[in-house]
C-alpha cells in the first residue's frame, strides 16, 4: 500500500527540493501557494531537502509504516538551514516536528549575539546587505555551530548527528526520531514566514486506517480568560480535579507534591471550567486526590518561551484516558480519549484508597514498586508517543503561546 506526501510551498517565490527515496531521486521545483504530491509507498524512507542558492537547507526525513506499523519522521537541521519547514502526519498536528519559525529565531539570537561569538561564526553564518542572516552552512561541520542552534531551537529540530555510531547523541536530537501515530499520508510546509501548516491542511485523501475507539460528548467548552487551564470533563459524572504545584523546579527535574492540592476545582457531567493560575505555576491537574491516577503535567509560562507546556503522563497510574491541547489555533494536541482500563490485565491494576479500579504505577511510589503488567498494557494501548509510562523521551511537547492549555478527561 502507498501514501502520499504532500510537499507545500507556502512562500511568494518558486522553491526547489531534493527528493530522496521516491520520485525518481529527482528534484521538484513547487510554486508559490502550490502543493506537489509524491507517491511513497509503505515501509520506504527518504528525505525531502529544501534547496538554497544551490545549497542544502532544512530536511524532513519520512520513514513510512516503519517499527511497529507507525511512521517515523523528524526534521533536520544538520546539513543547513535557509527558509522553515515542519513535517507532520496529515490532520494530526501534534505529530508535528520543526520551528515553523526557524529562521527568524536565527535571526534574533544572531542579532542578540557577542562579537566574539559572531566571528567565530562568520564563515558559516550567511548574511544580506543588512547584516541579516540568509543561510547557515552544515551544522554537522562547525561544532560552534551547532552550540548557537541550540540556544533557540534545542528540542524543536534534529540539530547534532544524534545517536550514531557508538555515540549516544544528544536526548533532545534523539527524540525528534520518535514514532509518530500509526500509517497515513504526510504533509511538508516550507515558507520564509511562519510554516504553520493552515486549515484545511489537505484535500482528504482515503486510506483503510481505522483509529481505536473514542469516546463522544458534545461539551461547550470555557473561554480562555487568561493564564490557566481549561478543564473539560468528559464523563456523565460530577468530577473533582486537583491541581498540584511542583515543590520545587530543576533541569529536567521536579520535586513533585503529593500533599498539598491547590486549588480543588469541582466540574459538573458533561461541562468545562477555566481555572485561572499563576504563570509561576508547574505541577500536574489529577482527578481526585487519591493514586494510581492519570497526569496531566504543565506549566503555565515557561522561561525559554513564556508558553504554557505539557502532556500527559501515566507514570503514577492511569485512571481514565485524558488529553492536553493549546488553545491559542495551533491544533497542539496530545494524550488519548479511549478506555483502555475495561479489558487490562489483573496483574495490571490496583486500586485506589476509595476503591476505584485504576491502572498501577510504572515508575514506582511510596505504596509499590513498578509494574510490568502495566507498562507492558499501556505500551500496547497507548504508546509513549501520546503518553509517558516509564519516562524518557519520545512524548511530544503541546505548547500554547497563550500561556492556556485545555485538558479533557474521560
Amino acid at each position: 500500500m502507498s501514501h502520499t506526501i504532500f510537499v507545500r510551498n507556502m512562500s511568494k517565490h518558486t522553491q526547489e527540493f531534493e527528493v530522496h527515496g521516491w520520485n525518481n531521486n529527482q528534484n521538484i521545483h513547487v510554486g508559490a501557494g502550490k502543493t506537489w504530491n509524491i507517491n511513497a509507498p509503505d515501509g520506504s524512507s527518504g528525505a525531502i531537502i529544501a534547496l538554497h542558492d544551490g545549497h542544502e537547507g532544512e530536511q524532513a526525513e519520512i520513514t513510512k509504516k516503519g517499527f511497529m506499523g507507525n511512521d517515523f519522521i523528524d526534521m533536520s537541521n544538520i546539513v543547513g538551514a535557509g527558509g522553515n519547514m515542519i513535517v507532520q502526519q496529515v490532520n494530526k498536528p501534534w505529530t508535528r516536528k520543526g520551528d515553523p519559525l526557524f529562521m527568524q529565531h536565527l535571526n534574533n539570537a544572531w542579532h542578540k549575539a557577542s562579537d566574539a561569538t559572531k566571528r567565530s561564526l562568520d564563515r558559516c553564518v550567511h548574511r544580506d546587505g543588512h547584516g541579516n542572516v540568509t543561510r547557515i552552512d552544515a551544522i554537522k561541520d562547525y561544532p560552534q555551530l551547532e552550540a548557537f542552534v541550540r540556544t533557540f531551537a534545542d528540542g524543536k529540530t534534529y540539530i547534532g548527528v544524534g545517536a550514531w555510531n557508538g555515540s549516544p547523541g544528544n536526548d533532545n536530537d534523539n527524540h525528534q526520531s520518535s514514532a509518530a501515530e500509526g500509517n497515513t499520508d504526510i504533509l511538508v510546509t516550507y515558507n520564509d514566514g511562519d510554516a504553520t501548516p493552515q486549515s484545511p491542511e489537505v484535500a482528504p485523501v482515503m486510506h483503510n486506517f481505522q483509529a481505536p475507539q473514542i469516546v463522544q460528548r458534545n461539551i461547550t467548552s470555557a473561554k480562555v480568560q487568561g493564564p490557566g487551564i481549561i478543564l473539560r470533563n468528559h464523563t456523565s459524572h460530577k468530577q473533582q480535579y486537583a491541581f498540584y504545584n511542583n515543590y520545587w523546579n530543576g533541569n529536567g527535574t521536579a520535586g513533585a507534591n503529593f500533599d498539598h492540592p491547590d486549588p480543588i476545582v469541582t466540574v459538573n457531567a458533561n461541562d468545562s471550567h477555566f481555572v485561572s493560575l499563576p504563570e509561576s505555576f508547574k505541577g500536574r491537574v489529577q482527578r481526585g486526590t487519591q493514586l494510581p491516577a492519570t497526569w496531566a503535567e504543565f506549566q503555565i509560562s515557561a522561561s525559554n518561551d513564556g508558553a504554557a507546556h505539557g502532556d500527559i503522563s501515566l507514570q503514577q497510574g492511569c485512571d481514565g484516558a485524558a488529553t492536553i491541547s493549546a488553545t491559542d489555533g495551533s491544533g497542539q494536541k496530545n494524550g488519548f480519549n479511549w478506555d483502555i482500563l475495561k479489558d487490562a490485565p489483573e496483574a495490571a491494576i490496583q486500586k485506589k484508597p476509595d476503591g476505584t479500579r485504576a491502572l498501577a504505577t510504572t515508575v514506582g511510589n511510596w505504596m509499590s514498586g513498578p509494574n510490568q503488567a502495566a507498562i507492558e498494557w499501556e505500551q500496547k494501548k497507548v504508546g509513549q508517543q501520546r503518553a509517558y509510562i516509564v519516562g524518557g523521551t519520545g512524548v511530544p511537547d503541546v505548547a500554547s503561546k497563550n500561556k492556556c492549555l485545555a485538558v479533557d478527561f474521560f
